[in-house]
């Protein structure tokens, strides 16, 4: 078994060079883990990929996080997974920094116009990813997946602060749904699993009803209405990573004012830049917020559930993601959370200003949806196009 020093070592190369998203980065754990030193069998690691798709949160940062677990329990948890995140948060709070303080070079805006200009395709094309394989694993419950998702982009398009409840209220539906007349289901119907649940009885009273005095706190503004953001998108963010965004663009654009819309699409396209989970865009707004100290306050808030979920419920949490009632809350939840994230491309491109960014996201859907191109190279291409058009001084989103 490794030493803590070499799983630092191992976790921190794949945050350093892990650009692409979870896919690279399960590939990337898989390469290392099983190939190259043979730390966990393939059954082993299977399970712990199928276990970390139906839980809330950052898939490839649990898994991350699960391997070290396996090899040297909570410290190796800990230490792999911190480094796994770090160089990601570096780069995104460096770049955050050069973005939305003072007055950075027109090159670097029209890089940022660029990049933002293509994210509404690239949300597209993740929600899609994300619900085909649903209508194809599950051919006799289209309809229902079809309608969670479209409950799900109306929400993420038109009622932002509401995304949360609507996830919940899909899985709440199906689960009820899904019971059976006397049976523990039927009981349970409208009670959504929780943090609790998941963590089972290892987990800390506090963190049994923690969220809704958070909620109470955050319609003040301030800290708490940033750790109440964080929460969402670490604890609520069913069905992928790009689900944070519809989550946290409500907040961050409409209701606190912490940046405007054209800072927001920024904040995302630095997401898709940085190698690492996507997750880290939570930083992006934090920095917007409050400044490095925002940051890492919404960074630490936001991947806590994720530590949370291996280092007290490892032992048992793939045997209770087994349980109906968790599976049956998924199955509305999910097809849910992938609507938002196709329907959040609708503010998302609504919010382009200029001619040229329109441009750029004809290109990238062209080149995502239609040619089935990479995101991290779709992403590039549209900051060079941004740079050349600021280079000639065209006009620059304000």
């Amino acid at each position: 078994m490794p030493s803590l020093v070499e799983i630092a070592r191992e976790w921190g190369r794949i945050g350093c060079t892990g650009f692409g998203g979870p896919p690279a980065h399960i590939s990337m754990l898989r390469d290392l883990c099983l190939r190259r030193r043979g730390w966990l069998s393939e059954e082993q690691f299977e399970r712990a990929v199928a276990a970390v798709q139906v839980l809330p949160g950052p898939a490839s940062t649990q898994l991350a996080i699960y391997c070290a677990w396996r090899l040297r329990g909570n410290a190796g948890a800990l230490v792999g997974g911190v480094c796994f995140i770090a160089p990601g948060l570096v780069a995104i709070l460096a770049l955050s920094a050069l973005l939305f303080t003072g007055s950075p070079p027109s090159l670097v805006l029209g890089a940022a116009a660029g990049a933002a200009a293509a994210v509404a395709a690239v949300a597209v094309r993740s929600g899609l990813d994300i619900a085909l394989p649903m209508l194809a694993r599950s051919p006799h419950a289209r309809l229902s997946i079809i309608v969670y998702g479209l409950l799900g982009g109306l929400a993420a398009a038109l009622t932002g602060p509401w995304l949360v409840l609507v996830l919940l209220g899909c899985g709440a539906i199906e689960l009820a749904r899904r019971t059976t007349r006397g049976g523990e289901l039927r009981r349970l119907a409208l009670a959504p699993p929780s943090l609790a649940s998941l963590l089972g009885p290892r987990a800390p009273g506090t963190l049994r009803g923690a969220g809704a005095p958070v909620a109470a706190a955050a319609s003040t503004g301030g800290t708490a209405a940033l750790v109440w953001t964080a929460v969402k998108v670490g604890a609520l963010s069913f069905g992928g990573g790009f689900v944070i965004i519809p989550l946290m663009q409500s907040d961050a654009v409409s209701t606190y004012h912490w940046m405007t819309s054209a800072q927001f699409a920024n904040a995302v396209a630095l997401g898709q830049l940085t190698p690492g989970p996507v997750l880290q865009t939570v930083a992006a707004v934090g920095f917007a917020a409050g400044g490095l100290g925002g940051g890492l306050l919404a960074a630490l808030v936001a991947f806590t559930p994720s530590f949370a979920f291996v280092m007290l419920g490892a032992e048992g949490f793939e045997r209770r993601l087994d349980r109906p009632r968790m599976l049956a809350f998924l199955a509305g939840a999910a097809p849910a959370a992938a609507g938002a994230i196709i329907g959040v491309a609708v503010p998302l491109a609504g919010d382009l200003k200029e001619t040229w960014q329109l441009v750029v996201l004809a290109g990238a859907a062209v080149l995502l949806l239609a040619m089935r191109g990479r995101i991290l190279t779709t992403m590039l291409l549209a900051a060079l196009a941004g740079t050349v058009v600021a280079l000639f001084g065209g006009p620059l989103p304000g």
